[in-house]
């Protein structure tokens, strides 16, 4: 049983936006886990407002360079293009995602942002998914490419794109906080 200090532990999540993300997976996952109760904290990697996929304006809570030091339980990256690709090109995303790791830390990615935990060399061994094609230059031995809507291999949780952001972030409300939690988010979104 898990002792009061963990029951009353409020997860602090970061969704890091970069230039060209996908604002439904962003949004998505942001308000969901939110819902849930969790801390989640959304920060540029420029430091200014991010100009999403489809042309809609994000503003984030931080600068990267702001929140480099707390000590995230997750992070969650969204997918998009050319988004997907300007994280997995930051250095500090690429130090973030393997200190996570190193601290048994989730972390997340949805669409192409998989290509990111690929390079910072988390999905060693795992069964991962993403976005269909968007993997495909960055397969090598040790990574399985699953066909599912959202793959949980350890701490490692990865899922396809903006039609499985709904189920991606319920599924993160499970890990963090349980299905009950989830099942209660879930059930006040009506679906």
């Amino acid at each position: 049983m898990e002792n009061k200090a963990d029951q009353d532990h409020v997860p602090l999540i970061l969704v890091p936006l970069a230039q060209g993300c996908e604002e439904l997976e962003a949004i998505t996952i942001t308000d969901l886990l939110t819902r849930a109760g969790c801390k989640v904290i959304t920060a540029s990697l420029d430091g200014k407002p991010v100009k999403a996929s489809r042309g809609i304006t994000l503003l984030a809570d931080y600068s990267l360079d702001e929140v480099m030091e707390m000590d995230f339980d997750m992070m969650v990256l969204p997918g998009g293009l050319p988004g997907a690709d300007n994280l997995n090109n930051d250095a500090r995303i690429q130090s973030l995602v393997k200190k996570l790791a190193a601290g048994n830390k989730y972390t997340a990615a949805i669409c192409a942002a998989p290509r990111v935990l690929i390079t910072a060399g988390v999905t060693d061994g795992k069964h991962i998914t993403g976005y269909p094609g968007s993997l495909d230059s960055f397969m090598y031995e040790g990574i399985t490419l699953e066909d599912s809507r959202v793959t949980v291999d350890g701490k490692v949780v990865t899922s396809r794109g903006p039609g499985t952001a709904m189920d991606f972030a319920l599924t993160l409300i499970s890990l963090l906080l349980g299905d009950e939690k989830r099942n209660e988010v879930e059930a006040g979104l009506v679906r």
